[in-house]
């Protein structure tokens, strides 16, 4: 039985008795509801300020529509701009059917605001476990300065402003079974770790990484080796190598059923995102140069230098701490995954939502590096003094609330978050007129103020004759290169028979009469 880690020396002790505890748990759950409250209010002044997407908010909006009408999650923003075909499942791109478990809201309110609101909660989920996890090593002042250093973190800023996706669950979910396995709570972890493989089908990968470090704890032998340092025996609990065979090999086995069997079962493309060219043309053929060429290894994993810097950026803002925990090798696979593409560039950028799926088992493996320091500092030969148990992790919100204002966050400060601009105006303008029930193909920008009363295909460079179609011709608009590209794609659609009816700051709505096509 995996021991529960021992803290010697906790934050308010027995002495803090009943009423301590109560309060420990009053802040933890205020802690939590501001984090929510905090990604919530972000996220809806986005959608209001018309700075979401439709993709990837739209795509994710059909889907638990699709699925709170008891069907597969179709998404056909999805399915029409990626030549898959409007019955296009999601399943199909990603494995990730634990999305379903959102349906239940949209009988509540259909629309994407109950996705980021649900993300909000999920992402704030994540602060207890780390909370419990930090207290039994640092004490509790240190834990809540982790739980402050995760909830501000520069990868969460980065998921909220890349509006909603399947990441939110993997925080809490992570976080939870690290924790829950800590305190010896196997089936709990267990648990948690099935939960994981429903999220995505990568996420085998995390638990082949917990895996690892689960065959990195010590035997019951080595552990008595060490059974005179005090400070050391609630670090190093005994190891269990079944545990650890077990998570890996449910881990590459998950990994490959889902990326290989599941994904192709629901319509998708096995080698749709396959990246990693600079190895080999696929999984076997790139295995084999990675052991044969190491160095190539190595140097995909600096090219472009980018994917440094982002490494750099996860690593820096936690001191380095995690590289003094074996818990970082949890998170190894899923960055290696990444960083050793050689496309989709967005993979390797400090941006979006990938370093999300990360940063909460990196904040335990910070504060488990921290404690692991402290102890061996304690019980050092001429050690001078004792280091607060709290400082590192102290150190590590402060650092992380420097670095707020350079991240997504930075946008607090925009007026036009607050209260719409002409620009928001005009978009609003735009999208009421849209008759309920149309078909249209709408600008990246505009699908989430569209999707709950329309359906919504992407605007691209293709026409797929929908009858109503609103373009922006003044800002750049994914998936086009230029602005002047956008105008060239309006008088195309004008050439093929679209009148424009609407024109202002930017946006133009264009209407045909055509029979709807689906």
């Amino acid at each position: 039985m995996v021991e529960a880690v021992a803290v010697q020396e906790p934050a308010g002790g027995s002495s803090a008795g009943r009423g301590g505890a109560r309060r420990r748990r009053a802040a933890l759950t205020a802690l939590v509801a501001a984090s929510a409250l905090l990604y919530g209010t972000y996220s809806l002044m986005r959608l209001r300020a018309f700075r979401t997407g439709s993709y990837d908010l739209v795509i994710f909006d059909q889907a638990i529509r699709s699925y709170s009408r008891f069907g597969l999650p179709v998404a056909i923003v999805k399915g029409v701009h990626n030549d898959f075909g409007p019955d296009f499942s999601i399943l199909g791109d990603h494995f990730s059917p634990i999305l379903a478990l959102l349906a239940p809201l949209y009988w509540i309110h259909d629309g994407p605001a109950t996705l980021l609101v649900a993300q909000a909660v999920l992402l704030a989920l994540a602060i207890p476990p780390i909370w419990r996890y930090t207290e039994r090593r640092l004490g509790a002042r240190a834990a809540y300065c982790a739980a402050g250093a995760y909830a501000l973190s520069w990868p969460i800023a980065e998921a909220l402003a890349f509006d909603f996706h399947e990441v939110a669950f993997v925080p809490p979910l992570s976080a939870l079974m690290v924790e829950r396995h800590d305190a010896g709570r196997r089936l709990q972890a267990a648990a948690a770790a099935f939960a994981l493989l429903l999220v995505k089908e990568d996420m085998g990968l995390l638990l082949a990484g917990f895996g690892l470090y689960l065959l990195t704890r010590p035997t019951g032998r080595g552990r008595r080796s060490l059974r005179g340092l005090r400070g050391l025996r609630g670090l190093l609990p005994p190891g269990d190598r079944r545990a650890g065979l077990a998570y890996v090999a449910a881990g590459l086995a998950a990994t490959w059923a889902c990326s290989r069997v599941a994904v192709a079962a629901f319509g998708g493309d096995n080698d749709y995102y396959w990246a990693y060219g600079a190895l080999g043309p696929d999984l076997p053929h790139a295995a084999v140069h990675a052991v044969t060429h190491p160095w190539d290894v190595l140097r995909v994993l600096g090219d472009p230098p980018q994917k440094l810097l982002t490494m750099a950026l996860v690593l820096l803002p936690l001191l380095l701490l995690p590289l003094a925990s074996p818990l970082t090798l949890t998170a190894v696979p899923l960055l290696a995954e990444r960083m050793l593409a050689s496309r989709f560039s967005n993979w390797w950028e400090p941006h979006y939502h990938y370093n999300a799926f990360i940063v909460a088992v990196l904040v335990l493996a910070a504060a488990d590096g921290a404690a692991r320091l402290r102890g061996r500092a304690r019980f050092a030969r001429g050690a001078p003094g004792r280091l607060p148990s709290a400082a590192p992790m102290a150190g590590i919100l402060a650092v992380t609330v420097a670095c707020a204002p350079f991240f997504a966050y930075r946008h607090l400060a925009d007026p036009a978050l607050w209260r719409p601009n002409e620009r928001a105006r005009a978009a609003s303008a735009a999208v009421a007129r849209i008759p309920d029930g149309a078909l249209v193909e709408a600008a990246n920008g505009l699908g989430p103020a569209l999707t709950s009363r329309a359906r919504v295909l992407l605007w691209d460079d293709t026409s797929h004759g929908a009858p109503w179609v609103i373009a922006q011709v003044e800002r750049l608009e994914f998936p086009f290169a230029s602005p002047a590209e956008q105008r060239r794609r309006v008088e195309g659609l004008k050439a093929e028979g679209y009148r424009e009816v609407f024109r202002r700051e930017g946006y133009v709505v264009l209407h045909k009469d055509v029979p709807d096509p689906w």
